[in-house]
């Protein structure tokens, strides 16, 4: 069962403190249990550059759409022909490594973030980052860009971008469970070569960050040939980490809700889930919608009574020339 992002770990109170307090040593075995993976993993060397977008939170913080977007920026590059994703495939059953084809698996088999990087690039699900690797270099790829793995060192990363989430920050700074840390912010910011900074920093986070590191910004935006329908009414839907984002998106597009309907992350829709949200919005005689990433997880023979409108996001760059030279950095060597 997947459970939707804690409240505590981004609010403070004093009830969030107390149970922040009461799972804290449980944070104390995750922390062992880690240092104990990095210590004992061996790494695999591949022969062609490896960029690994990650972050340091549990939840979302917008690496797909920057992966994505990061891939756009390296097709740039005169040196990069024949790039592919590497995604653990989070959510699918599929171990692989595979080749991503939406005409023979969905999300169940690859998970939801791999139907969304492969309408961009050739797209390698593997658990196992290593035997992922291998599998570009066999067929040709010139370039890996790993959605997630800043944590995972069995593969030896070219460049590792840490992507942070202004809105959100670190939260309260505490490893899991008791907070959203994957790691210790100490080592997280050790292995992090450059960062990413999405949106404005209401968490006062660039003064932590490591002196001497590139900081690059950008915004996750819904691109402007997206259009809904502003005299409607809408009945909004979504499972993902933060739904409270997509709220506040649709919020900024001047859209009106007349119904909120947030799930867990990466949440597996049931057809009575969605008759459900149909049927009210038929009552209401509202439209629906959800994220692109929502719209990957939609049973394919599931049919909507309402019109469903799905809303896109893009990551645009605010200094693309320092993201270009840092890429012509690494990839030129």
């Amino acid at each position: 069962m997947r459970l939707k992002t804690p409240s505590f770990w981004y609010r403070k109170s004093i009830g969030g403190f107390l149970i922040s307090a009461l799972l804290w040593p449980l944070s104390l075995l995750y922390l062992l249990g880690h240092t104990f993976n990095q210590l004992t993993k061996k790494q695999y060397a591949a022969d062609i550059p490896v960029i690994c977008v990650g972050n340091l939170t549990a939840g979302g913080s917008g690496k797909t759409p920057t992966a994505i977007a990061l891939m756009k920026t390296a097709l740039s590059q005169d040196t990069v022909t024949a790039p592919c994703f590497l995604s653990r495939g989070y959510g699918g059953a599929l171990k692989g490594p595979v080749f991503v084809d939406p005409k023979k698996q969905d999300f169940q088999d690859i998970g939801d973030e791999s139907l969304l990087l492969v309408k961009h690039a050739p797209v390698i699900v593997s658990a196992d980052r290593r035997t992922g690797a291998k599998m570009a270099q066999k067929h040709g790829k010139d370039l890996i860009i790993m959605d997630d793995g800043l944590q995972n060192r069995s593969l030896k990363k070219t460049l590792s971008l840490t992507v942070i989430d202004g809105q959100f920050g670190f939260g309260n700074h505490l490893l899991l469970p008791a907070g959203p840390l994957r790691e210790t912010l100490s080592a997280g910011f050790k292995k992090s070569d450059a960062f990413i900074l999405i949106g404005d920093d209401l968490c006062n986070v660039l003064p932590r960050l490591p002196a001497g590191k590139p900081v690059l910004r950008a915004r996750l935006i819904v691109p402007e040939e997206w259009i809904a329908d502003t005299k409607a009414s809408y009945i909004a839907f979504s499972g993902i980490a933060q739904p409270e984002k997509f709220r506040t998106t649709i919020h900024s597009k001047n859209l009106s809700l007349c119904g909120w309907h947030a799930f867990a992350d990466h949440y597996n829709f049931t057809d009575e889930d969605l008759k459900k949200i149909d049927d009210e919005a038929v009552a209401k005689n509202a439209r629906l919608l959800t994220t692109e990433k929502d719209a990957a997880r939609l049973p394919s023979d599931f049919t909507f009574k309402a019109p469903l409108d799905i809303m896109p996001v893009r990551i645009e760059w605010e200094n693309e020339d320092a993201l270009y030279a840092l890429l012509a950095e690494k990839l030129n060597k």
